[in-house]
């Protein structure tokens, strides 16, 4: 569901952002406004950037083979930190040295009536794009807020295009606001100042998204609810009786690793503890059906302290 769910909002974001970047380009080369020529730039850039997801997935789909045994699912994570990266320079830099340029330098617009028509019709295709973002996103975001989503999220696609339909809109925004306050004021420097509001809100977006996707990237195991998940599913197991040490990274959206050291009984037979093994494997499968990769290892519980259902604390998320 997840990655059908991505690829549904992915083609929605691309086929509007690239019907509104030709539109933006005709609006600049009609009116001159800088504004309109960084939101030109900016649905340039997430065109290609869906077009980088899309790349991702597919190439994430390969089977394992002798030089990755783990498979490609790390594609969809190094994909989404590229396109973090396009953001940032194509983006972000263009639009903050654009606002810098027309600040110092105003240049009077030219048909602003149509830079502003443009505009509110990009706004209408955003939000459909928006909104397919927002409906596929749903359901894997549960009860957690939109920011605890986009935080803890596994799979990279969705926060990505939420984070860039939301800064496209308030993107629109600024600049249908710089372009609307020179036609009031007759004072071109509002242009340049939209210009730069863009470029500054996409460098947010866009440090946000490079800090989470380099995690992602790096490795990160289960959030705190499936850690506790995957305890009770492994501990509750028959012939398990808890838990000694765990470790979980994600080798893709879909595709857990969960290593454990798990006691048994000392008395327990080579058969016994195969058996126990395969349980608690089967147990861990069916409640989180991504633990695809499951290493356990079979050891006496030689610490008289330790309660049963205990684990030893895992590092700390890095992102």
């Amino acid at each position: 569901m997840s990655a059908e769910g991505s690829k549904k909002a992915i083609i929605a974001a691309l086929s509007a952002n690239a019907g509104i970047a030709a539109a933006k380009f005709v609006g600049f080369g009609i009116t001159g406004s800088s504004s309109m020529l960084a939101e030109a730039v900016h649905s340039v850039a997430d065109t290609a950037n869906q077009g980088l997801l899309l790349v991702g997935q597919r190439r994430s789909a390969r089977q394992a083979d002798r030089l990755h045994p783990f498979g490609y699912g790390r594609d969809r994570y190094f994909y989404s930190f590229v396109v973090a990266l396009v953001i940032f320079a194509l983006g972000s830099l263009f639009a903050i040295y654009e606002g810098i340029n027309k600040i110092r330098h105003p240049h009077h617009l030219e048909s602003a009536v149509v830079a502003i028509v443009i505009l509110l019709v990009a706004i209408c295709l955003e939000s459909y794009s928006f909104a397919t973002a927002f409906r596929e996103s749903k359901p894997l975001k549960g009860d957690a807020s939109w920011w605890g989503f986009i935080r803890n999220s596994r799979s990279p696609e969705l926060p990505v295009v939420l984070l860039e339909d939301t800064g496209a809109l308030l993107g629109l925004v600024f600049a249908l606001g710089g372009v609307g306050l020179t036609v009031l004021t007759d004072d071109p420097i509002w242009d340049g100042i939209g210009t730069l509001a863009i470029g500054i809100l996409l460098g947010v977006i866009a440090t946000i998204l490079i800090i989470e996707m380099k995690s992602l990237l790096i490795g990160e195991g289960v959030t705190d609810a499936d850690e506790a998940t995957v305890i009770h599913a492994l501990g509750g197991a028959a012939g398990i009786d808890r838990v000694i040490h765990l470790k979980t990274q994600y080798l893709g959206p879909e595709e857990l690793l969960v290593a454990a050291k798990v006691a048994v009984a000392p008395n327990s037979s080579a058969r016994d503890i195969a058996v126990a093994i395969d349980g608690a494997e089967a147990a861990l499968r069916a409640r989180i059906p991504s633990a695809r990769v499951i290493y356990l290892e079979p050891d006496i519980d030689r610490s008289a302290d330790d309660r049963p259902g205990t684990v030893d604390e895992p590092a700390p998320r890095g992102s």
